[in-house]
């Protein structure tokens, strides 16, 4: 009944908060899913990223993924009157993908966008971390990932797309100071998403 995601660039946090969430939002019972990587589809994406698909392909693999998600997990769970709660979702590929399409499509975003246009699920709200890039990278060494995404100018252009994102739509977005201690994040985001849960289940009743 309600979907809330959360996003940032690579680095700013999220698996942390995430872990932390699971453990303080359990009485509410949500549902926690991921993108990529919730379907057999989302395996095909990590593929694609290992082997450098062409952008175009990545982009769609990432479509793909996200219908998949939302046929097997996303539907399903909000049908039976579920919070869930996803790491990664559709803000995520228009912040990623629209800056590793630029001058290989005129206006990524708005393709990207009109790809989704009809068939997804808008979230209810959406927090989003922001990081500076450096303090980003410097959390993300060593930990044996992959680097696909991981370039300095390509993430600078990735988080100045989220920022634009969510300019657009103030009030579905909660832009944290990603920065701050994990506790506080934690403590921040937690108050958020029950207070959010609260006031939209009683809005869909």
């Amino acid at each position: 009944m309600v979907l809330i995601t959360l996003d940032g660039i690579d680095g700013s946090g999220k698996s942390s908060l995430l872990s932390a969430l699971e453990k303080s939002l359990s009485d509410l019972s949500p549902v926690f899913t991921r993108e990529p990587g919730a379907t057999w589809v989302g395996e095909q994406v990590r593929r694609a990223i290992a082997e450098r698909a062409d952008p175009v392909t990545e982009a769609l693999l990432f479509a793909a993924d996200h219908a998949a998600h939302l046929e097997a997990v996303v539907r399903p769970a909000l049908a039976a009157g579920r919070l869930v709660i996803s790491d990664r979702y559709t803000d995520s590929r228009y912040a990623y993908q629209s800056a590793t399409l630029e001058g290989i499509i005129p206006d990524p975003l708005g393709w990207l966008k009109a790809v989704h246009d009809g068939w997804t699920v808008p979230p209810d709200r959406t927090v989003l971390l922001v990081l500076p890039v450096a303090e980003a990278l410097r959390r993300k060494s060593g930990k044996g990932v992959s680097e696909h995404f991981e370039e300095a100018t390509l993430l600078e252009r990735v988080q100045e797309n989220y920022l634009r994102i969510s300019a657009e739509e103030p009030m579905r977005f909660l832009v944290i100071d990603a920065g701050q201690p994990e506790e506080k994040v934690h403590a921040l985001v937690s108050s958020a998403i029950r207070e959010w849960h609260g006031s939209l289940r009683s809005r869909h009743r």
